[in-house]
């Protein structure tokens, strides 16, 4: 079976710089995860590019929304922007855009939902090295998060990736805060939910 992804780093950096010229016009955003390793020239295709943004209100989100459909996004869940806001992205579920008509690549959005989110927003910064003009979560984030939370052979391989890009600029003592906070905010977090679902 054919894997499901985007190998060519052009279409992924348009996809995303045309994604977020709308997306900053109504809120504050992220871009995380694997696109982030993908950016800085690891070669490796997705299906998705991951953003976190700022907990908005449903009319915000629906401007944003309806923004998106203008620009000829769709999102894959519903077209009913307050069923999306509602049903998914209050219920901390993340929704997929993909331009009218293609199936990749796919933005996966969802709102910040914790503060450990809120802190990712707080420090984003844009990133010269992937000559993209557009907000990621800090080196420091993405790398605690690969190797603390989400772990899968890909995640330890594109932490591997960013350590030797910026070997001599990392901030290990911020690494080790990172992971801290997600053993004690978002992993108790997913515990305490598996715990009450069971």
């Amino acid at each position: 079976m054919a894997k499901r992804e985007v190998s060519d780093k052009t279409i992924l950096d348009e996809f995303v710089e045309d994604f977020v010229k709308i997306v900053e016009k109504h809120c504050k955003y992220i871009i995380v995860s694997g696109f982030v390793a993908i950016a800085h020239g690891r070669s490796r295709g997705t299906e998705d590019i991951d953003m976190i943004l700022e907990k908005i209100s449903k009319e915000q989100f629906v401007k944003l929304h309806n923004d998106l459909i203008k620009h000829k996004f769709e999102c894959m869940q519903s077209k009913d922007p307050e069923l999306i806001y509602t049903s998914y992205l209050m219920n901390h579920t993340s929704v997929r855009y993909t331009r009218k008509g293609e199936f990749l690549p796919e933005m996966e959005i969802k709102l910040a939902k914790d503060s450990i989110d809120e802190y990712q927003l707080a420090t984003r910064i844009k990133l010269p090295f992937t000559g993209l003009d557009v907000y990621f979560s800090t080196i420091e984030m993405n790398i605690a998060f690969k190797e603390e939370y989400l772990k899968s052979d890909k995640d330890i391989e594109d932490a591997k990736h960013l350590r030797i890009i910026y070997k001599d600029n990392l901030n290990e003592a911020e690494i080790e805060k990172i992971k801290k906070d997600i053993r004690r905010i978002r992993i108790k977090d997913d515990a305490n939910r598996t715990s009450r679902a069971n």
